[in-house]
């Protein structure tokens, strides 16, 4: 991949358009990107990555703005990246999201972001693709690299290369993860884990499946009492035959012996012995069912007794009741007779009950209107009007006359109710008229003061915004000091180890003094008794072993005896303590290396000076965060304030239209109040009021009405009555009774009529009943006397309790043996499948356990850490080609599979061989300036491999920010070596450092220098 072309508009700290032209520094292969600190030399790579992959590496939070907060609201921001790869040229377009003044209604609205990709062809630029979706994946396919990867082998941001080296196992293990895409492999190591685990879970499902099965087995053995019986009985059981002493079916003969428990039964041996209860089992469930047979037979017989018997009790008990109620019936004939006259007479009479009731009500409705009429008149007197015809025509027409004449006044009424409400309105009316007025006046006075309001708020702005500009600069800052404070704390605490270690390192020389002096005394000492240790094995008549003799006159005497086995414990010993010194002098030695390099880190400052530049640093930043913070609110507050001036307008407008609308509307309650009152006045009259005046004339009217109407209904009533009177005259001499009093007399409710009428059917009925029902028991000449059933039925019932006792003797036997062989045959099909589950499920487990680090794997490496491994050794390889050259061949990287300690995960660590030495150390270990060329010889070999691995893709351009000010002298120009030899083949480097030395040997360079204003530009050359 190779960039050419670089356009920079409202983005970071440039706000006009710049333009960096890459294919300008084809032919140096280097430039320099300087300036000052926080002038914005990296923001160039911000805009790249941006570009490139919607995101900024140094904020990666997503809190940082990249719109420049140098623009103006009308300003765009947007970045463009032209570049090339063997897939073609293209060229990206993206805008990020940000406010910008609205077309319609005024105020802020969001710009959405915007990104388009082109691809130059001979008939120039067309469109590749335009939605964010979209172009990311037309960019994954041109670049064939992640965004992580990108940043790892073509964009070496500020202080991120030198991670990979100092970084522990697992932030290794996550970066590389990203680079090579391992995450598969942690995908089968976890369905390997998976199926472990539902393999397991299977497997313990079945064999508890089994264990219980076989102990409800057990359990029901024992409760039934078929674990065997002891002697001959117990063989003949198990072989089918019938012992001689269980014919009475009683179970208290098998004496029962349950398995002992003492040792352990195996499942199969438990199986076993389940299979010979259930062969018991079933012997007792055949024999309980020949005894249930016997006794089916038996109940058959006493039920049928049982039933002729009750058959010739109830047809005795039927006969008895018949005669009597016969005789019953006999003695109320009488009764009978008498109900069936009345029944008669009462149905004459109904005839007439409509006659006779219509009198009835006619006489009723004539009193009731009558006394209407006296209780109307006496309200008609109580109203004190006079009138010289009372009857019904005159009041009516008096009533109607009134009625029209009160019309006029309702009007008025309402009027005259309304009058709080009037005179309420008309005060709420000339309070509007007030508000109105101090709205406008208010409006006035806010419109006078906010041209200042909107000049003190413009200059805070601009102050806060010059304040902003200095963060990156301040941060740099900051953190440096944070790093030297660090360093600092790291060489106090050094400096005491390396101290304690050199006690250590002196004891541990004398121990060692001490011990050698021991042993050398401990052989001497033996040396000196060699000949009385000799003389202890001479014997008699033996010829010496030193000079050959048989006699021997005067052997020496072995006073100070020492074994060989005391100058073993002297070596061993000597050993202990010479491997102790060795262990502190080696503690020393990474001591004094890291303290070497805490002290280059605190770049000569102590602990106190350290911690005072932090804090001062620190407090710096804050402040400008501070001031800086607040550029949004100024931004708000502008444009409310703004926002505010056309809402005043407008508001203004708005108050004198209201004003104007509250004087009007007062001028008309005024002139209703003055019509309203003109109005009540004359409809008063004499009356205290127009209410008053209304109340009175309808109490008159509603009396002469009610007059009206009782009279026109009193002379209705006594026409009917006389009709009524009439027509029952009529209808007595057409019927058998002579007078009004004999018909209600015979008058009966249809109530009682159907009651008579069912008591002479009913006593017909049941009497010839009860005589078809005694004739033919007469006939069979039942006994007189009481037949008694009670022995009969005892002894069925006894029957029948045998019988009960049987089948559930049955059903439980039947049961038992059926729930029995199928818990055994369960258990014995699901103990036999467990074994070759069991057999997999091993296989399954080592393999997991191996795949995730556990068991037999000693070094803890999961899968996807052991194919890391392999990648990450492939770059140590790389990585030291390179290092190599630049340390003069004293340093190698070397990777290390070493175990973790606290079981971490292993085979991901780097480590530094020193050649001076002749040891590896830790990284953390090396010097600022080695830690910048062992981390860049690490991501130079990181991105070969990476390269390698995405199909072989050409670096063409490739940045380097910053690092380069930890350098001295020689260690620079090896540096500048490399890079010279980074730009072999065509590759242009970019490398971003304020170090003077590397401006004087890059002739070719970018200068970002801030103008005074505060914005940046780009200037090349």
């Amino acid at each position: 991949m190779r960039l050419h072309h670089l356009e920079i508009e409202g983005f970071g700290p440039f706000r006009s358009r710049q333009v960096v032209d890459f294919d300008a520094f084809a032919d140096d292969g280097i430039f320099l990107i300087a300036g000052r600190t926080g002038a914005g030399k990296s923001s160039i790579l911000d805009a790249v990555c941006f570009g490139l992959y919607g995101g900024v590496p140094r904020y990666e939070s997503g809190d940082k703005r990249l719109r420049s907060d140098h623009c103006e609201p009308d300003d765009i921001t947007e970045v463009v990246v032209e570049f090339s790869t063997t897939a073609g040229r293209f060229r990206v377009t993206r805008s990020p999201e940000y406010l910008r003044p609205a077309k319609r209604g005024g105020g802020m609205t969001k710009q959405a972001p915007a990104v388009a990709l082109e691809e130059r062809t001979d008939a120039g630029w067309i469109g590749r693709a335009a939605r964010a979706v979209d172009v990311g994946h037309e960019l994954d396919a041109i670049l064939q690299l992640s965004r992580e990867q990108f940043l790892q082998v073509i964009l070496l941001a500020q202080n991120r290369f030198s991670e990979f080296l100092l970084a522990n196992s697992k932030d290794r293990q996550a970066l590389l993860r990203k680079l090579f895409g391992t995450e598969r492999f942690e995908d089968v190591q976890a369905r390997f884990d998976e199926r472990r685990r539902a393999s397991e879970q299977a497997l313990g499902t079945r064999t508890a499946a089994v264990a219980a099965r076989i102990e409800e087995a057990e359990r029901l053995v024992t409760v039934e009492g078929l674990w065997g019986t002891t002697g001959a009985g117990a063989a003949e059981i198990e072989g089918g035959a019938e012992p001689a002493d269980a014919e009475s079916g009683d179970e208290e003969e098998l004496a029962q012996t349950v398995p002992s428990s003492a040792a352990p039964m195996s499942t199969a041996d438990r199986l076993e012995a389940l299979r010979r209860a259930a062969s018991r089992a079933a012997y007792r469930a055949e024999r309980r069912s020949a005894e249930r047979d016997d006794a089916e037979r038996a109940l058959a017989s006493a039920d049928a007794a049982l039933v002729d018997l009750r058959e010739q009790v109830v047809a005795q008990t039927e006969r008895d009741r018949a005669r009597s109620a016969l005789t019953i019936l006999e003695a109320e004939q009488p009764q009978i007779d008498e109900a069936r006259r009345t029944l008669d007479r009462a149905r004459s009479a109904e005839t007439l009950r409509g006659v006779l009731e219509a009198v009835t009500r006619a006489a009723s409705a004539e009193s009731t209107s009558r006394a209407a009429v006296d209780r109307a008149r006496d309200t008609w007197r109580a109203t004190g009007v006079e009138l010289d015809d009372e009857s019904a025509v005159a009041l009516e027409s008096w009533a109607s006359h009134l009625t029209r004449e009160s019309g006029h006044w309702q009007r008025a009424a309402q009027l005259e109710s309304a009058t709080s409400e009037r005179l309420a309105e008309l005060e709420s009316a000339r309070a509007a008229v007030d508000a109105a007025s101090r709205q406008a006046e208010r409006i006035d006075e806010e419109r006078g003061e906010l041209p200042a309001l909107i000049l003190r708020v413009t200059e805070a702005r601009d102050s806060a915004r010059r304040s902003a500009d200095r963060l990156d600069g301040l941060t740099h800052a900051r953190d440096q000091a944070a790093v030297r404070r660090k360093a600092a704390r790291e060489v106090v605490r050094l400096e005491a180890e390396k101290a304690a270690a050199d006690r250590d390192r002196a004891a541990a020389n004398s121990t060692l003094a001490i011990a050698q002096s021991a042993l050398a005394a401990l052989l001497q000492r033996r040396l000196d008794g060699y000949a009385g240790e000799l003389a202890t094995t001479l014997t008699a008549d033996e010829p010496c072993p030193v000079c050959g003799s048989a006699e021997h006159p005067a052997p020496a005497a072995h006073t100070d005896p020492i074994s060989a086995e005391d100058i073993e414990n002297a070596e061993t010993a000597r050993d202990a303590a010479a491997r102790a010194e060795r262990d502190v002098v080696e503690r020393l030695a990474a001591l004094g290396a890291e303290l070497a390099g805490a002290v280059a880190r605190a770049d000569g400052r102590s602990d106190a000076q350290a911690e005072q530049e932090l804090e001062s640093a620190s407090a710096d930043l804050a402040d400008a965060e501070t001031v800086a913070a607040r550029v949004t609110a100024f931004d708000a507050e502008l444009a409310e304030a703004t926002a505010r001036g056309d809402v005043l307008e407008r508001e203004r407008g708005e108050a004198a239209s209201a004003l104007a609308a509250a004087r009007e509307s007062l001028a008309v309650r005024e002139e209703s109040a003055r019509e309203a009152v003109s109005s009540i006045e004359a409809a008063r009259g004499d009356a205290e009021s127009v209410a008053a005046r209304l109340d009175e004339a309808r109490i008159r009217i509603a009396a002469a009405s009610a007059l009206a109407s009782a009279l026109t209904e009193h002379a209705q009533r006594v026409v009917a009555l006389a009709e009524a009177d009439t027509a029952l005259r009529a209808a007595l001499e057409k019927s058998p009774f002579d007078a009004d009093a004999e018909v209600e007399s015979a008058l009966r409710s249809p109530a009682e009529q159907s009651a008579l009428d069912q008591r002479i059917t009913s006593h017909s009925v049941q009497r010839e009943k009860e005589k078809g029902v005694l004739l033919p028991l007469e006939l069979r000449a039942l006994p007189e006397d009481p037949i008694d059933a009670a022995p009969a039925e005892e002894a069925a019932a006894a029957v029948r309790s045998r019988w009960i006792s049987a089948m559930e003797a049955v059903e439980r036997a039947g049961a038992t043996v059926g729930r029995l062989n199928g818990l055994i045959d369960s258990a014995d099909a699901e103990h036999a499948a467990s074994a070759g589950q069991a057999a997999d499920h091993e296989i399954l487990q080592n393999l997991a356990d191996t795949l995730a680090g556990r068991g037999a794997n000693t070094r803890k490496m999961t899968l996807e850490t052991f194919v890391l491994a392999a990648e990450l050794e492939e770059i140590v390889r790389a990585a030291n080609r390179r290092l190599d050259d630049m340390s003069t061949g004293r340093y190698q990287l070397q990777h290390s599979d070493a175990l973790a300690a606290r079981g971490a995960a292993s085979g991901l660590g780097i480590v530094v061989f020193d050649a001076f030495t002749g040891q590896t150390r830790p990284a953390q270990s090396l010097s600022g300036g080695e830690t910048f060329l062992s981390s860049l010889a690490l991501a130079l070999g990181l991105a070969e491999v990476v390269t390698a691995r995405a199909g072989g893709i050409r670096l063409d351009t490739l940045f380097i920010d910053e690092g380069f000010g930890s350098l001295d002298g020689d260690t620079l120009d090896i540096a500048m070596r490399t890079l010279d030899e980074l730009r072999q083949g065509g590759r242009t480097v970019g490398v971003i450092s304020h170090v003077d030395a590397m401006q004087e040997q890059i002739p070719a360079q970018l200068t970002v220098r801030a103008t005074a204003n505060g914005p940046s530009i780009i200037e090349a050359r």
